[in-house]
């Protein structure tokens, strides 16, 4: 078996409907390495066309994950949405191999609990989610988002290390790094608009705008 990998360019989808074939698609074109990953040789064959990596197995079995190679890939989402069995029982599959991020998608409440008892370390409901939406929180250090037309996004993200202690004005993020930081938030208390003179505290979770990319880089730094 190959080593871990270390980089976060790797992502394995596991279930080819309409949610999971929708994130496989939105991760690649976010230039994502996408392993897809279905039981159905129907949906395999016909998005084997539009996907650069598609195959056939069963992800229930970890010896059919491992030799797929899917242990070396830090981030894993089941978007399998039929079978609440499957679902599960691939989760734990994962959990076995080891994998670093399991992301599930849950049909229920219910089966939210089932899925984070079992492994999952981030739990996402289709119905709320858009495919785009959740390929953004994957592959960013970001909280939450929202994207809207004309490339323009609103995230939480969580205060770089480099600017705990400083104050806005000092740091200038909308000329150095194209985003404003519309507001901040302790744990345990209310939410705060910012201005020049906001200190920015360890810990707080703040709430930016600006282009997509730009809140990307924003929140990837250190």
């Amino acid at each position: 078996m190959s080593a871990r990998r270390t980089d976060d360019s790797g992502i394995v989808v596991i279930g080819l409907g309409r949610f999971g074939s929708r994130l496989a698609g939105s991760l690649t074109h976010l230039d994502h390495d996408v392993l897809a990953v279905d039981r159905d040789p129907g949906r395999v064959q016909h998005w084997s066309a539009r996907l650069d990596r598609v195959v056939q197995a069963d992800s229930t079995e970890d010896a059919a994950l491992r030799q797929l190679g899917v242990a070396d890939f830090r981030r894993v989402v089941v978007a399998i949405g039929a079978s609440v069995e499957a679902s599960v029982l691939t989760v734990l599959a994962l959990t076995e191999l080891g994998i670093p991020q399991i992301w599930a998608r849950a049909t229920s409440e219910k089966h939210a609990k089932i899925l984070d008892s079992v492994g999952a370390h981030h739990v996402i409901f289709p119905e709320a989610e858009t495919g785009e939406r959740v390929a953004h929180l994957i592959v960013s250090r970001m909280l939450d988002f929202i994207e809207f037309g004309d490339d323009f996004a609103i995230a939480k993200v969580r205060v770089p290390e480099a600017m705990v202690g400083r104050r806005l004005r000092d740091m200038s993020p909308v000329d150095r790094y194209g985003v404003m930081v519309v507001g901040a938030k302790l744990p345990g208390e209310r939410f705060c608009y910012a201005g020049p003179d906001t200190v920015l505290r360890r810990d707080s979770v703040l709430v930016v705008e600006g282009s997509i990319t730009q809140v990307q880089r924003f929140a990837a730094l250190e």
